[in-house]
């Protein structure tokens, strides 16, 4: 983990993300990406479901709940994120509440099935996987624990107490 001094205390960069604009961009996003599904799957999407044959039907309900699945976890850790950002919880907090969303829920069918799909839900599955693949990588490094850090000093002083206390006998 990245680390700072900053008198004498050393501060985790990853405890400070949730207030960068990183994480304004990534929350408006990931907001963004739910309303945008929303209103796809009650109008536009509907509609082109009802005109696919029956086969193809069954992946796009199917899809079109693995996606709703998906942005409402992205959506729930991006939310509990926020609520670090403004102060109504801790980062520890976050992390223990952040074990009831889960992110790697709902990932696709086949690849072969999702191409037979309007383009639409295509590209809202798309990139509603690679919101997904950032916040996973994101999550990794805001909650893993830093690596102890032990002093070591300088790794030869031992051998150069053995020698002097050898010659001044």
């Amino acid at each position: 983990m990245e680390r700072l001094q900053a008198d004498g205390a050393l501060v985790q960069l990853s405890e400070r993300f949730t207030n960068s604009a990183a994480f304004g961009v990534l929350f408006r996003e990931g907001m963004d990406l739910v309303e945008e599904t929303a209103a796809y799957l009650d109008g536009a999407g509907r509609t082109e479901a009802k005109a696919l044959d029956r086969a193809v039907s069954l992946t796009y309900a199917t899809e079109s709940m693995r996606l709703t699945t998906r942005l409402m976890q992205l959506a729930s850790w991006l939310l509990l994120h926020r609520a670090v950002k403004e102060g109504e919880m801790t980062l520890s907090q976050a992390n223990r509440e952040k074990t009831k969303v889960k992110l790697s829920a709902a990932d696709p069918g086949p690849s072969d099935t999702i191409e037979k799909l309007p383009s639409q839900l295509q590209d809202l599955i798309h990139r509603s996987m690679s919101l997904q693949t950032r916040v996973r990588r994101l999550d990794t490094t805001i909650h893993t624990p830093p690596a102890e850090h032990i002093a070591i000093g300088n790794p030869l002083v031992p051998h150069l107490n053995a020698l002097k206390a050898a010659f001044e006998r």
